[in-house]
């Protein structure tokens, strides 16, 4: 808790910090708004984004000394971490801030710079999403992580949640994790979050099957060019991820094993929950974002489009390998969730229920104040289903 009364604000902390950023870099860009966090997490969110890009852009200015010399390795880790603190800062702006495009779009440029200087193996995709509601050509955006070595290889498709970004599934490090153990990655802006919705208007829906099917016939069309195992597809999603991909996995029998990483069991009422004032949000400008989100016009629209967002009638029918984590001492989403998700799983050959503690670390909301511990047990379960499976 950087800062002591700010939720919020501290989980961008905190995110940094495990993803890759200094503690140098982020108390520069915290300290001069430790005031303005006193005021809630809604005010002053402008103030801390203008803070957190000034540090930014001094190691973009740095980056590009370092590139012009040719110092590409020392550029693109400057690049990553103006990409990263960019990003943070981004997440907690509301969506009716004029800067907020220009802003996501100065992330992902910051990051796509990263990987063309560090030679990361990291290329754009564009999946057609033929959606009900989404204009025709419609496309999903993702990034792809391919795993090295001969294959094919396993491929894990990651899922974000309510407002993260295929940019922080990135500087997470799980696909670089997962790269290790010879599994590539496909990091995905379902509708409703990052690209999907700032740039293209994709709103979410509560059926996520429909862009599960997208995404892996075009996985199908071009699995000579990934190098993938199309017999070893599995699903990952963290926070409302934890809704998305159980229900995809319920309808969706090409997949082949599911991870919910943080058990989003009933998300329909963690928001009568929240309309309580019970528990945390994940972002300031909480009922403007969710609006966003779900192209909601009020609240009871809103409540319409959500309602049937809860697994209790659909989790059962998941009959692949099913791993639920969560952190005991999430703020955002009851613990009690993930023991529910796991025990109506009942119908998955291989199910297993991690709770981290905070004595270990990871009982944060998805395991954020020790991610790399969450993400290496993550990716150990999955390696090992896999492995199984061939």
């Amino acid at each position: 808790m950087y800062f002591p009364s700010n939720y919020v604000w501290s989980m961008a902390v905190v995110a940094s910090l495990n993803n890759g950023g200094l503690i140098d870099d982020v108390d520069k860009a915290s300290r001069p708004v430790l005031e303005a966090s006193q005021q809630g997490d809604d005010v002053g969110t402008e103030l801390l984004y203008a803070s957190w890009q000034a540090v930014a852009d001094r190691l973009l200015a740095e980056a590009e000394r370092a590139q012009a010399r040719g110092w590409k390795l020392s550029a693109a880790d400057k690049y990553y971490r103006a990409a990263l603190y960019t990003s943070q800062a981004e997440r907690l702006q509301s969506p009716k801030w004029e800067g907020r495009t220009a802003a996501y779009q100065k992330s992902i440029d910051l990051l796509l710079k990263h990987a063309e200087l560090g030679d990361v193996p990291l290329t754009t995709v564009d999946i057609p999403y033929q959606g009900d509601d989404a204009p025709e050509g419609s496309a999903l955006p993702g990034y792809f992580y391919r795993a090295p070595g001969d294959g094919p290889h396993a491929l894990v498709v990651m899922w974000n949640g309510l407002d993260s970004t295929k940019e922080m599934m990135y500087t997470s490090g799980f696909p670089q994790q997962l790269a290790r153990r010879g599994i590539s990655t496909l990091m995905m802006d379902p509708p409703g979050s990052g690209e999907a919705l700032r740039m293209r208007g994709l709103s979410a829906r509560y059926d996520t099957e429909v862009w599960a099917a997208s995404t892996i016939d075009w996985i199908e069309e071009n699995a000579a060019a990934l190098n993938v195992d199309t017999r070893r597809i599995g699903l990952v999603g963290w926070s409302l991820g934890g809704y998305y991909v159980p229900r995809a996995a319920a309808f969706e029998k090409r997949i082949a094993l599911a991870v919910a990483w943080g058990a989003n069991y009933d998300w329909a009422a963690v928001q009568e929950a929240r309309r309580r004032r019970e528990g945390e949000n994940p972002v300031p400008h909480y009922w403007d974002h969710v609006f966003w989100v779900f192209g909601a016009s009020d609240m009871d629209d809103f409540i319409e489009k959500t309602k049937n967002m809860r697994l209790e009638d659909v989790i059962g029918k998941i009959t692949v390998p099913f791993l639920v984590t969560h952190g005991e001492g999430d703020r955002q989403i009851p613990v009690k969730y993930a023991h529910d998700e796991y025990e109506g799983a009942v119908n998955s050959p291989k199910r297993e229920l991690r709770v981290f503690t905070q004595e270990e670390g990871g009982a944060e909301h998805i395991g954020i104040d020790n991610l790399v511990y969450v993400g290496e047990f993550t990716a150990d379960w999955i390696a090992e289903t896999f492995a199984e499976q061939a």
